[in-house]
């Protein structure tokens, strides 16, 4: 398959620019993190949630909308999202002058629906994920509104390997580094930076119990769906696996683990605690992997953790955090 080269990613970070901010890079030193992994341990947290918009989303939506012609991006953006996704384009058609319109599930945090909305985009909200999928359809074909996909595509994985190419350079000799996955978009894209730099360090990725769409695909070989999303973490819910998404991950990531909805409660709890950051549960994901699945694996390892997002409300995260 064809997938970013190292030169691609590094030229396309330059082209960015300032449209995203290089997300700083903190180790991660604390008496109850030491308990947990081991003292032994060295842990690196890369703070996506400092990303503009508060997620690493930016990225592969900028990619996207860049590289559209700019009289077809005139027209305007759809997008589909239960919030980051949406967020992002919202924000990225602000940035390149034209409009964008969401759909999102009505299950959506409102917190979320009301960022999308500062940004200026226009919300539609719908019974469900599926039903946004066929509503940003019918906003294609009745506005010729250009679709940015969530998770897909050569173009999202180049802009998500930036954040991958950043990593390895802030912190040049990590053993691994665990990445959450929804759809496989920003695993995907990192991993294939990360192995391109960096060829010994492990990369694994961390799913939901109840959103393991792309641990079902590996076993399967080949991408599969899940029947529901059964998750608090809302922004790894993708309810299927998509060929390329799959594919780039499929050669790049070493392993995957699951994670349940408690690993994170307390992750996010832990984070909140030692780190003072107020995340949503899927940037507390990676973070749940080390302190669970994978701490023996990794104890005296140097490991890098992705913080993804942190786009929650006061009330919803202290009703899910276990602080």
């Amino acid at each position: 398959m064809d997938y970013p080269s190292i030169e691609e990613i590094r030229a396309h970070r330059e082209r960015l620019g300032e449209l995203v901010r290089t997300t700083p890079v903190w180790q991660w030193q604390a008496e109850d993190l030491a308990q947990i992994v081991g003292e032994e341990t060295v842990v690196f947290l890369k703070l996506e949630l400092f990303q503009f918009t508060g997620s690493f989303k930016p990225r592969g939506a900028l990619t996207v909308m860049l590289d559209m012609d700019p009289a077809d991006r005139a027209n305007g953006v759809t997008a589909v999202s239960a919030g980051n996704h949406a967020i992002a384009v919202a924000f990225a058609a602000g940035l390149l002058q034209t409009t964008a319109k969401v759909v999102m599930p009505k299950t959506a945090n409102a917190f979320r629906v009301a960022r999308c909305e500062s940004y200026g985009a226009e919300v539609v909200l719908v019974d469900s994920v599926q039903e946004a999928f066929a509503r940003v359809q019918q906003i294609q074909e009745e506005e010729g509104r250009l679709f940015v996909h969530p998770f897909e595509g050569p173009l999202t994985a180049l802009g998500t390997a930036t954040a991958g190419f950043e990593f390895c350079t802030q912190v040049p000799d990590l053993d691994a580094i665990i990445i959450p996955i929804g759809g496989g978009g920003l695993c995907g894209g990192m991993a294939c930076a990360i192995k391109q730099l960096r060829p010994a360090c492990q990369v694994i990725g961390v799913e939901p119990e109840g959103a393991n769409s792309m641990y079902l695909s590996f076993q399967a070989g080949a991408p599969q769906s899940i029947d529901a999303v059964r998750t608090i973490a809302d922004s790894l819910g993708a309810p299927y696996a998509l060929p390329y998404s799959y594919q780039l991950c499929r050669n790049f990531v070493d392993d995957l683990v699951l994670i349940d909805d408690n690993a994170m409660r307390q992750a996010m709890g832990l984070l909140f605690r030692n780190m003072k950051l107020a995340v949503e549960p899927a940037g507390a994901a990676a973070t749940a992997a080390l302190c669970g699945p994978l701490r023996e694996r990794l104890r005296g390892k140097r490991v890098g953790l992705i913080v993804c997002g942190a786009n929650i409300d006061l009330a919803t995260f202290a009703s899910q955090a276990l602080v």
